[in-house]
């Protein structure tokens, strides 16, 4: 998948941006190292991974996006990936709306070694942080931590509404 027109991406990535802060505003410091197993990813690196993504990805395809760092510092707080996150998921959007149309986004980038659209590009940005997305609420379930819903109610929000969860 591709895509072809810009407000297509704005429209999908207006959505997709608020759900990921919706779980980066359920993450709390003490539950940031959880991982499934010794050697699997933490909350905390998941996390950083997602929001370092837009500027590393997006740079790459010729977007100002400003310097990051890729490893997660060692004093990486939750309030810090968030503010990151918010930061430059607004920047992909502004970048995108002022810089592209869409003819720019048929035209093809250097992208690890291949050549991607830009519309591939951003349709890549937009599938892995919903694959990272994913990996996180399981994550977060290890925690204790509430899920909120996405695409639909979460546990919780079916019993805020006086309804018996989905089996």
């Amino acid at each position: 998948m591709m895509y072809r027109l810009v407000s297509d991406f704005l429209h999908d990535w207006s959505h997709e941006s608020e759900a990921t802060m919706k779980i980066f505003n359920t993450l709390t410091d003490e539950t940031l190292e959880q991982r499934v197993t010794p050697g699997g990813r933490s909350i905390k690196q998941i996390a950083w991974h997602i929001a370092i993504s837009l500027p590393e990805m997006m740079s790459k395809a010729g977007l100002t996006m400003g310097p990051f760092v890729e490893k997660a510092p060692p004093d990486l707080t939750a309030a810090i990936i968030k503010s990151s996150y918010e930061i430059d998921s607004k920047k992909v959007a502004d970048e995108v709306k002022e810089k592209w149309n869409d003819k720019a986004l048929a035209e093809e980038v250097n992208m690890y070694g291949q050549m991607w659209s830009r519309g591939t590009v951003l349709a890549v940005l937009v599938n892995h942080q919903i694959h990272h997305r994913a990996q996180l609420t399981v994550l977060m379930r290890q925690a204790g931590l509430s899920v909120p819903g996405i695409y639909g109610p979460a546990k919780e929000e079916w019993a805020q509404m006086g309804m018996p969860p989905q089996e």
